[in-house]
């Protein structure tokens, strides 16, 4: 509440992040500090009472608030592990149809349509960033933005290589093919996260081309950012204004150059460790989705889940959470 923090959005913004999460685990130690509390008392009836409707009543309670116990410390054992900074940012989603052509581009468009609900249910916004459609209705490419909380943390686990193996419906003869598409996640950097230099950036302004509406090649609004250093390129061309295709292709550009140095930072550190949930490369085959057999299978936790429509849906905490788990 300091006058100083209220003018800093920035600052106010990360303290009260911070409040929220210390918050969280503060409630739980309360709810343990209690919990224990009737626990002794339950444990000091087991010893006074005679009564033995009352010492029966007394074991019951004992072994309930022992197993509420365990769950509270298991939970404040979750909350003070150290956490990754970035998990807390929101995330920029980059999906691209790889080997399989057009059936590549549907899948594409299916991990979209997977993602989207999932934050639709997590009550996060999404945002599309720039996209790139396949001439019978999938995405070659796409770009959006994930908003909410904790957002990175959650979907950092789906970078690498999607593998779908099914019959597409353009196959007559009945044969499974096998497609690929790619997912990168980055975590959102903002202005002062990473610092542009005007002169580093080329700006070029095209028309834009391709699905899009009635602005199509009547104004130049599509955006071309190349960043000289790294020779980086991002083009956006989904919305009508200049101003705005530019200013989406700078966040874009923003996350891209602040992962790369992320992950040249951890090239460096030579005691990084690494988990059984890999370096999430995404020339790493991570997960396969196998609608013969209705599975999907992560290979990095080498575990399978049933009933692919439901996940394809956004059922997809089950997964995440397991990858999680198995990262911890």
């Amino acid at each position: 509440m300091q006058p100083a923090v209220i003018a800093d959005a920035r600052r106010l913004k990360q303290l009260s992040q911070e409040y929220k999460q210390l918050g969280a685990t503060i409630a739980v130690a309360v709810e343990l500090e209690k919990i224990q509390q009737q626990l002794a008392q339950a444990q000091q009836l087991l010893v006074s009472e005679q009564d033995s409707d009352l010492l029966t009543i007394a074991q019951e309670e004992v072994v309930s608030l022992k197993i509420l116990e365990q769950k509270l410390m298991d939970q404040l054992d979750e909350a003070l592990r150290p956490r990754d900074e970035q998990d807390a940012k929101n995330a920029i989603v980059e999906i691209r149809g790889g080997t399989g052509g057009d059936e590549a581009a549907l899948f594409a468009a299916e991990l979209y349509r997977m993602y989207a609900r999932h934050a639709q249910q997590r009550g996060w916004k999404v945002g599309v960033l720039s996209s790139s459609r396949s001439d019978i209705g999938g995405f070659k490419e796409i770009i959006f933005e994930v908003i909410g909380h904790e957002v990175y943390g959650d979907l950092k686990y789906e970078s690498g290589v999607h593998r779908v193996q099914r019959v597409p419906e353009t196959e007559k003869s009945g044969r499974v093919h096998t497609s690929t598409a790619t997912v990168a996640v980055l975590p959102e950097a903002e202005e002062v996260d990473v610092a542009i230099k005007p002169e580093d950036v080329r700006i070029d302004v095209f028309r834009s081309g391709g699905h899009g509406g009635q602005s199509v090649n009547t104004t130049d609004s599509a955006v071309r950012l190349t960043h000289l250093p790294t020779n980086t390129v991002v083009t956006c061309q989904d919305e009508k204004s200049q101003h705005q295709n530019k200013e989406k292709a700078f966040k874009i550009l923003r996350s891209r150059l602040w992962a790369a140095e992320q992950e040249r930072l951890r090239q460096q550190r030579s005691d990084q460790r690494r988990s059984q949930i890999g370096t999430g490369e995404r020339s790493e085959k991570i997960r396969t989705y196998n609608f013969p057999q209705d599975r999907i299978t992560d290979h990095r936790i080498k575990q399978s889940w049933h009933n692919i429509q439901s996940i394809l849906d956004g059922g997809l905490s089950q997964i995440i959470t397991t990858l999680q788990k198995a990262d911890r």
